[in-house]
């Protein structure tokens, strides 16, 4: 089976402001949703973001739940590395017996969002350092110099999903009238 992989890229950032408020998930769904769908347009609170969802409330319903669930994994987790995976798949019958009807999932693509979960600066146990404490000014600067350069990352990736999104169809099946199936793998 052909398998599409977005180029994997380390998103170093702040799980709350990125993940949960500027959804990848959701972007990449938008565009390999082929069926009706109500577009939603949502404006990223943190950043002069503004991202598409399908507008299908069980879609985004599953997709907040496992957003959460890496969140709480990620918390448990702190200044460690990791990965989700949105795959999509055909279910094939295989081997059809007198007895069994055993499915095979042919995944024709996956989406591996490879994040590193730091936590900002100054949120850390200190032991014992000697370096001067930031001021609440420099702290200010640090903060708004990183959602800048937070919010070109987020902007790139998104424009990478789309470009990739418009550009690779030819392994996508046939449009059906349903969602195509699908997986969201996080860590636990």
């Amino acid at each position: 089976a052909l398998v599409q992989k977005e180029k994997r890229k380390q998103l170093h950032c702040s799980l709350h402001l990125v993940f949960k408020r500027t959804s990848i998930l959701h972007t990449i769904f938008f565009h390999r949703t082929l069926t009706l769908v109500r577009p939603k347009d949502v404006d990223c609170d943190l950043f002069e973001i503004t991202y598409v969802q399908c507008g299908l409330a069980e879609l985004e319903k599953e997709v907040d739940e496992k957003i959460n669930q890496f969140i709480a994994w990620a918390e448990k987790h702190p200044n460690r590395k990791s990965q989700v995976c949105l795959s999509f798949f055909d279910e094939k019958n295989k081997h059809p017996g007198w007895f069994s009807s055993k499915t095979e999932r042919v995944y024709w693509e996956q989406w591996f969002i490879n994040l590193h979960v730091t936590s900002p600066k100054g949120q850390g146990k200190s032991r014992g350092s000697k370096a001067p404490a930031n001021t609440k000014g420099q702290a200010l600067e640090e903060t708004s110099s990183r959602r800048d350069a937070l919010s070109l990352l987020i902007q790139e990736v998104l424009f990478q999903i789309i470009n990739y999104a418009n550009e690779k169809k030819d392994h996508i099946p046939p449009i059906s009238d349903r969602i195509f199936n699908h997986e969201i793998l996080v860590p636990r």
